[in-house]
């Protein structure tokens, strides 16, 4: 099975999921390649290796070649989910002490988290936002507005990586899209996480809204909110 690769990011962080055989060729090739892409605008990077079914000494030599590049641009790559082969490839060649290896995705996220908590604890950043929407243009548009207005913004598109990010970090306020779906399990899971925090839901009205008179009604609701320390809905 030749290796497939998946990327998502939660938060600050980007989870790259490899499927199949890290050996000799184009696989190895181009799982670099994708790491040095991720390297012009991201600096923390997770592999998840459980569906890795066969490393080679060639496999192996790109997964230090890519921790080096990595860490010369001044950011760290972590692996997550090792199986039983990976491990025991690590661990025969002693390479299990070069890198920060986890159990979970949610483990190495939390490394992350942890490593960059003083640095921003320094920073004196304004108020935390996790921003959850479907849409790709949204979030985008979301995360410029409150970041110019001085807040710590964070976003993502489900409610499943949503509830991954707030179990590592703390949010002072969750902005909730319309229409997230999920599992009966995750929802439940996430209403009890935001259970701690102030909401502020966003209709489907929105995004079809004028942007000015949304972005300072929405602006407005935020700050009542966080003021208030209440939860609040649209």
């Amino acid at each position: 099975m030749s290796l497939s690769l998946e990327t998502r990011d939660i938060g600050r962080v980007t989870i790259v999921r490899c499927r199949g055989r890290v050996v000799a060729g184009a696989g190895n090739e181009s799982l670099l390649a994708h790491i040095t892409w991720l390297l012009h605008d991201r600096s923390a990077i997770v592999l998840h290796l459980g569906e890795v079914t066969f490393i080679d000494s060639s496999g192996l030599g790109t997964l230090v070649r890519a921790l080096t590049g990595v860490r010369r641009k001044g950011g760290d790559l972590k692996l997550c989910n090792l199986g039983d082969h990976t491990r025991k490839v690590l661990d025969m060649t002693n390479l299990i002490k070069l890198f920060d290896t986890h159990d979970s995705e949610e483990s190495a996220m939390s490394a992350f988290y942890r490593a960059s908590s003083v640095a921003e604890q320094t920073a004196h950043k304004g108020p935390s936002v996790l921003c959850v929407d479907q849409n790709a243009s949204v979030l985008a548009y979301l995360r410029e507005l409150l970041r110019r207005t001085g807040y710590d913004v964070q976003t993502i598109n489900n409610l499943h990586d949503a509830l991954i990010l707030m179990k590592v970090t703390h949010f002072h306020l969750v902005l909730l899209g319309p229409e997230l779906k999920s599992s009966a399990a995750t929802q439940r899971a996430f209403e009890e996480a935001c259970a701690k925090v102030a909401v502020v839901s966003l209709g489907k009205e929105f995004s079809e809204a004028d942007a000015g008179e949304a972005a300072s009604a929405l602006l407005g609701k935020i700050s009542t909110c966080l003021n208030a320390g209440a939860v609040s809905a649209s």
